[in-house]
């Protein structure tokens, strides 16, 4: 097998033209065999194979520097650079990152997981090559999907200043996660229809040099023409108005056409665009039919594409989906909003249901904040579904269209909490602590997926901005015996007891549940309540725990600062000094990738670590003999904590 002898990234140039196809095809079937085992992104990664081995046929890696934007397609970049042995354990806890890391590989020029970033970071490593005198090529890839964020443009706008080589590859295969929507996605159909283009200028310019004494000068005067030429043959002509070099479209499965059209890019002494036209899971029939759900994948049987695991219960993405579309039924006034991500958000439904109300304004988080704030102000009511970690993106548009002016946005904040495999890029563990600092902000998150349906209920009727976090994965369906009517900053008493209270908010509470009946289990008695709300804090529930208990224990899925717990403590060291206080939260650090359950028991946030700082923090873990009082593990058949949050 060619694959076989691919060590680093110099080994592909030893190959022979003709062994360009057969290698794709080795590389197609490893990607295949690996990410049906251990999940992963795999449409995105099938369609920029040939792509990436032009790259390492065109440069000089790691001397070359290439920015993959977002960095979920890099597998044959890490595959080509020495990294097959990684792909047993890809996005495992210890394991090979499914992104670009600089700690994992020299030949990983810069972190990326999230979408825009790669023009500009690339740009930034291009003046810094210039101001320290050194001599190499920076490559930035971004799909076309990725240039629907402002982020891109600004980027763009800088790049075209630039005075020596940069070469940007335009990834185009019509897709981000989902099908691409607006203005760039058209204009970039019109520029895939005209792909004469670049074979004529290629053939005129070659013609023309090979011309003895005059072709050099010809050449030249024809580029004070070509401005023309190309308005009048590639409709817009963007890039070439900005100042950027545009070369393409190319076909982004013929290697040799790359290798080409990139040492040309090299040439350059500005930035320059090579547009490269691909196609997302490339190779495979089932990822090919339907890229968005082949975009990220659990394990599959390669023969059917079906998971290994089917879903059992639906998730909380599931019961948003479907209760949104239930009350959007009910008021006409009830919009829906999101960036890029109607499949991964559960709002593809509501797209079919409601398609004049449903807006997918495409990676433009900032974007999707702002134009929720003017559907507000003219009398709508906005859902903006996003995931935790997105919502950064969209910060400044929280605090200064949203909640200076009050208005009743409803943020949907999907995968709050850990997410698992995608690292630190992807943990949405932030949210509490960011939101909680804007004045204004409202938030909550349900214990259970009965209470999700509740909190919509509550929050589309809302007359300001909420937010509601809910975790990645299966609902919980514990508890459903609690229903309590959801009310503005009020907790809700789960178990009443004494010794010791737990006071846990949206997925916690399930854990809170098993501490408790652990707890009993040994003979002491425990309260659970469920928080509901971060923001406003319910302090007359703490007052009254605060009353009846010496030890409160608060427990969410957020990182500590900023967090509801550092919020309850304060007030209980105010108001009540004498009341103990554990903060259950994770720490103060990027989370990396790693299944779910083991993350929790890594970060201290599982049933047993909890009881175990319970012990080791307040009470005494030695019985009148001497011997400890808990154990590594505890028998507990009731629960299923570990089986919940598996994703």
């Amino acid at each position: 097998m060619l694959l076989e002898k691919i060590e680093q990234s110099s080994d592909i140039k030893k190959l022979k033209a003709e062994d360009y196809p057969v290698l794709a095809q080795e590389i197609r079937q490893f990607l295949l065999e690996k990410i049906s085992r251990t999940g992963g992104h795999l449409a995105s990664n099938l369609g920029v194979v040939e792509l990436t081995m032009a790259l390492h046929l065109a440069f000089d890696l790691p001397k070359d520097k290439i920015i993959w934007d977002v960095g979920h397609q890099a597998y044959t970049h890490k595959i080509l650079s020495g990294r097959k042995d990684g792909f047993d354990d890809l996005r495992q806890f210890g394991g090979m990152s499914g992104f670009p890391k600089r700690k994992e590989s020299p030949y990983d020029a810069f972190d990326t997981g999230h979408s825009s970033t790669s023009i500009s970071a690339g740009l930034g490593i291009a003046q810094a090559r210039e101001i320290l005198g050194e001599d190499y090529s920076v490559i930035s890839i971004i799909g076309d999907g990725a240039l629907t964020g402002g982020m891109a443009y600004e980027a763009l706008n800088n790049a075209a200043q630039l005075k020596k080589n940069f070469i940007i590859v335009l990834n185009d295969n019509e897709m981000s996660i989902s099908k691409n929507v607006g203005g760039m996605s058209r204009y970039l159909s019109n520029v895939r229809t005209r792909e004469g283009y670049a074979d004529l200028k290629l053939k005129v310019e070659r013609t023309l040099r090979s011309v003895p004494v005059i072709g050099k000068a010809m050449v030249n005067g024809l580029f004070l023409a070509k401005n023309g030429i190309k308005q009048f043959l590639v409709p817009g002509m963007l890039f070439e108005d900005m100042g950027i070099t545009y070369l393409g479209p190319v076909d982004g499965h013929n290697v040799e056409e790359m290798v080409q059209v990139l040492k040309e890019a090299k040439r350059v002494r500005h930035a320059v665009l090579v547009h490269v036209v691909t196609t997302k899971g490339k190779g495979y029939g089932p990822a090919e039919q339907n890229p968005s759900r082949f975009h990220g994948v659990d394990p599959f049987d390669i023969e059917t594409g079906k998971p290994l695991k089917e879903k059992q219960f639906p998730g909380y993405t599931d019961v948003f989906s479907e209760k949104l579309c239930e009350l959007a039924e009910k008021d006409p006034r009830i919009v829906a909003v999101t960036a890029a991500m109607p499949d991964g958000t559960g709002l593809s439904r509501f797209a079919k249901q409601f398609p004049d109300r449903f807006f997918d304004v495409g990676i433009a988080e900032a974007h999707a904040v702002t134009s929720a704030a003017g559907m507000a102000s003219a009398g709508l009511k906005p859902v903006v579904a996003v995931y935790s970690s997105f919502l950064q993106r969209g910060y400044d548009q929280i605090l200064h269209d949203v909640c200076i002016q009050e208005l009743p946005v409803l943020f949907a904040i999907d995968r709050a909490g850990l997410v698992g495999s995608d690292g630190e890029t992807h943990q949405g563990i932030f949210d509490i602590s960011f939101l909680s600092l804007v004045p204004g902000m409202s938030i909550m998150a349900p214990k259970n997926l009965w209470e999700l349906e509740r909190m919509l209920e509550f929050g589309v009727g809302f007359d300001g901005p909420l937010a509601v976090r809910y975790p990645r994965g299966q609902a919980y369906r514990g508890l459903s015996e609690f229903d309590a009517p959801v009310e503005y900053g009020k907790a809700e008493m789960l178990f009443e007891e004494k010794d010791i209270a737990l006071f846990a908010l949206g997925s916690m509470v399930s854990t809170g549940e098993h501490v408790r009946e652990k707890l009993k289990a040994i003979g002491y008695s425990c309260t659970l309540v469920n928080a509901r709300f971060v923001k406003p804090l319910d302090t007359d529930m703490i007052d009254r725990l605060c009353r009846s208990h010496k030890l409160i224990v608060t427990l969410e899925e957020n990182v500590l600062r900023g967090g509801m717990g550092m919020c309850a403590t304060r007030y209980i060291h105010e108001h009540h000094p004498e009341i103990h206080v554990i903060q259950v939260a994770l720490p103060d650090a990027y989370v990396e990738h790693g299944n779910v359950s083991l993350l929790r028991e890594m970060l201290g946030i599982d049933s047993d670590s909890v009881i175990k700082r319970i012990f080791t923090e307040y009470l005494d873990p030695y019985d009148s003999h001497g011997n400890m009082k808990i154990q590594n593990s505890f028998d507990c058949p009731n629960s299923t904590e570990k089986e919940r949050r598996d994703p």
